[in-house]
């Protein structure tokens, strides 16, 4: 698969459950993580864009998990986007950085409210606009 961004993080004790393993919770806070350093690297922000009165929300996700990480496993989280209508969809996999092992699968839908209603977004279309032509 072609990504079109990843970074780098480490497991922190606290997010590991009595098992020694990554609470499930966890993983859409590397999600979400990984797509707000996304959007920083397209030159969105968040805050800028909701005092625009355009605001992203997840609209549904969709997580498969495959092999846990631990505490102190270094990972990359890498994302490829693609556009289904007015959906953003965010393709997100997490590997442990030592072995390239997949340890999580993840999909986030995302749509724009603009001024409280759902539409498009030419501020996200252009920022995008790179990695959605193909």
């Amino acid at each position: 698969m072609t990504y079109h961004f990843e970074t780098r993080m480490e497991v922190r004790d606290y997010e590991c459950d009595i098992e020694g393993i990554v609470n499930n919770a966890n993983y859409l806070h590397y999600m979400e993580h990984t797509r707000h350093l996304f959007l920083k690297q397209c030159g969105l922000s968040f805050a800028e864009m909701h005092q625009k009165g355009v605001d992203a929300v997840v609209a549904r996700m969709q997580l498969q998990f495959k092999t846990p990480l631990r505490c102190d496993d270094e990972f990359v989280s890498r994302l490829r986007l693609t556009k289904e209508g007015i959906k953003y969809v965010f393709h997100q996999d997490i590997y442990r950085a030592t072995d390239e092992q997949l340890c999580f699968r993840g999909k986030a839908e995302l749509v724009c409210i603009v001024n409280g209603r759902l539409s498009g977004s030419e501020d996200y279309d252009r920022a995008f606009a790179k990695y959605l032509e193909r």
